[in-house]
């Protein structure tokens, strides 16, 4: 291995929401070691921004305005960016999200909403993307964007848990599935990173429940959308060459700590309390 084996010149990612948060944080991470990039959102300010800021490092992007809920569209936006760029090598599955919600007061227009966001739209890409993949014989990574969620219990999130998980289970098999035309595919499970998403939560947050969230994360702070990006960047290169069906926490520890807490005072972890 060398310094080389970590870069993506000349390839291309397609990133599904990387306008801003985790999937901005991918789409400049790959950037930066070599990879053009085109993204599938719906905020066209933001993705605009997105692909100014590619394309001042000197690669290629292509905005796409796509609603990732809707299948054919977001097929079109993916043959799209296979017809603009003649290649897709990485395909980072990052559109998600969800509201906090007890399951009981879900209506099923609400449910199948959150599974066509957080689920049906990874379906959808991956076999586009893959699709195209295969054609290019060139092989390629399929990162799944999951949660810390899918492997734990999480009130009030149930609908948008249940997706993650079955994203894991899907990860696995895709890992099966393809792995004969090169395809490596992979999920992350991230937890406590600042994005805009998660900062109306912080903001109404007490300092007790601020100083709770730092005692339960390991690392004792959030993580940045740079350092997932960057975990990306390595899965997807060839230094990760024998990794596949990889279901990795991008979380500090938080999942490992499973209940134990620091104390501020003495430093030392307790369990359930701090």
């Amino acid at each position: 291995m060398t310094p080389a084996d970590i870069r993506f010149d000349d390839q291309v990612a397609f990133v599904t929401a990387g306008a801003n948060g985790l999937g901005e944080g991918i789409a400049m991470s790959v950037a930066r070691f070599g990879a053009h990039v085109a993204i599938a959102d719906t905020d066209q300010g933001n993705g605009e921004r997105v692909v100014a800021a590619v394309r001042a490092l000197g690669r290629g992007a292509l905005f796409l305005h796509v609603d990732v809920t809707d299948g054919e569209a977001l097929t079109a936006a993916v043959d799209a960016a296979f017809a603009h760029f003649g290649r897709i090598d990485l395909l980072a599955n990052n559109a998600g999200g969800s509201r906090r919600r007890a399951f009981l007061d879900h209506s099923p227009r609400s449910w199948r909403r959150y599974i066509d966001l957080n689920f049906v739209s990874m379906l959808t890409a991956t076999q586009a993307a893959a699709r195209h993949m295969i054609a290019g014989g060139r092989g390629g990574t399929i990162v799944n964007v999951a949660s810390t969620e899918g492997l734990r219990g999480a009130p009030g999130f149930a609908v948008y848990a249940a997706c993650k998980a079955a994203m894991i289970s899907f990860t696995r098999t895709m890992a099966l599935e393809l792995s004969g035309h090169g395809i490596r595919t992979h999920a992350l499970a991230p937890d406590m990173i600042a994005t805009p998403g998660l900062q109306p939560y912080y903001d109404a947050a007490s300092a007790d429940e601020l100083a709770a969230r730092d005692r339960y994360i390991p690392l004792g702070r959030l993580g940045t959308t740079d350092e997932f990006g960057a975990v990306v960047v390595f899965l997807a290169s060839k230094m990760a060459a024998y990794l596949n069906g990889l279901v990795l926490p991008v979380d500090a520890g938080a999942l490992a700590s499973s209940g134990w807490t620091r104390s501020p005072t003495t430093g030392e972890w307790n369990l359930y309390h701090g």
